[in-house]
């Protein structure tokens, strides 16, 4: 009885790999192991650079946040948690846009939490 490979299936699930390495350099665009490895490595880096982002936009807010409460005579950690006691429902994002492009309601802010 003559061996039965599923190629049909095979060339698909490689096609289907092989379409992610598309504007890889060198043979991580045609060979297959060096594209499945390229391209594994990719998802992990993805997938971990998903969380790191999320760091990295909550350091920048606290930056912004804390030079526009200095321009205004209070530190970042004083303003932060005058505003929790005051009960200011603005997060760090909407904070830190404040303080970057609208330096008049910041302070306005700043002042009202004071």
């Amino acid at each position: 009885m003559p061996r039965s490979v599923n190629v049909v299936a095979a060339r698909r699930r490689r096609k289907k790999m092989m379409k992610h390495a598309k504007g890889y350099f060198g043979r991580r665009k045609n060979v297959w192991t060096v594209a499945k490895n390229a391209i594994e490595k990719g998802w992990t880096y993805a997938y971990r650079d998903r969380r790191a982002k999320k760091r990295n936009f909550r350091a920048l807010w606290i930056q912004r946040i804390n030079a526009g409460a200095r321009l205004n005579g209070m530190s970042y950690s004083q303003f932060m948690g005058a505003a929790n006691k005051a009960g200011l429902g603005l997060n760090r994002k909407v904070l830190a846009d404040l303080a970057m492009n609208h330096p008049a309601t910041f302070e306005a802010v700043v002042k009202k939490v004071k």
